[in-house]
């Protein structure tokens, strides 16, 4: 399985525009981070999960050769506003719409954003088609790896928190960003990964967001070999967050940042 970290950064990304950012290193490039969004391939299957406004620069970084499947976290618009530039990956599956899984307030989302793009058959418009299909408990791929999602709090809505299991190696990747909390069902469902990834804002607290302090205690229940957080803030500098963090067996993920499990 290999993971490639799109993006890293929160809705507005990382640094702010007409913003000091104080204590923010700019001459660090792991501190310059886009939208959050991340790539999986597992069993060779390429998994897209989430689409925000940096999502064809992040591709075009980051050598994206194909999008098979698109899991869509939650409705909000830093994770779709860049489903349009999926229509690359549409293009080379013959005119078959890509297949868009979230949570029915995701799904209702998409369809009110961009009605043009539904279809359950092939028509080969040479705009991105999507077959839209709320996400279960379990979704199997081809070659028999599997996808398990759980239900996050987020403010007024929830997150697909996300666990890939391939069948080749039986590597585990966690993916549970935009929570303000790891719930009971998630944190069983994650325990001893290889890699876990948890939102971990800022600091301070937020109301909809884990803070970096809450992430790292919920690093401790899970227990995953190496955990990261991403979806962070200007206030994250990578330079003086990460020997900070390390000492909690915890990472702070970068954009471009790649991971080969098994």
């Amino acid at each position: 399985m290999e993971i490639i970290f799109l993006g890293t950064g929160t809705s507005q990304g990382v640094p702010l525009p007409a913003h000091p950012n104080p204590g923010l290193d700019r001459a660090n490039p792991k501190n310059w981070r886009t939208r959050a969004s991340v790539h999986v391939i597992i069993d060779g299957v390429h998994v897209q999960v989430d689409a925000g406004p940096d999502f064809r620069w992040q591709c075009l970084q980051n050598d994206i050769s194909a999008v098979d499947f698109l899991l869509l976290t939650h409705e909000h618009t830093d994770h779709m506003a860049g489903l349009d530039d999926m229509r690359c990956y549409y293009n080379l599956r013959e005119g078959a719409p890509i297949p868009l899984y979230s949570t029915r307030s995701g799904l209702e989302r998409v369809r009110a954003f961009m009605p043009y793009a539904i279809r359950e058959t092939p028509r080969k418009s040479g705009y991105v088609e999507f077959s839209l299909r709320e996400m279960p408990a379990t979704l199997t791929l081809d070659g028999g790896a599997r996808i398990h999602s759980v239900r996050l709090p987020h403010g007024r809505t929830q997150t697909l928190g996300l666990v890939f299991i391939e069948s080749s190696t039986g590597a585990r990747f966690v993916y549970y960003s935009d929570c303000k909390e790891v719930t009971p069902e998630a944190e069983a469902l994650a325990h001893g990964a290889d890699v876990v990834v948890l939102d971990g804002l800022r600091p301070e607290t937020h109301p909809t967001h884990m803070t970096v302090g809450e992430a790292v205690l919920a690093a401790e229940r899970i227990q995953g070999r190496r955990t990261f957080i991403t979806h962070t803030t200007y206030q994250l500098d990578y330079g003086t967050w990460a020997p900070v963090l390390a000492a909690d067996n915890v990472e702070i993920a970068y954009d471009g940042l790649r991971l080969q499990l098994g």
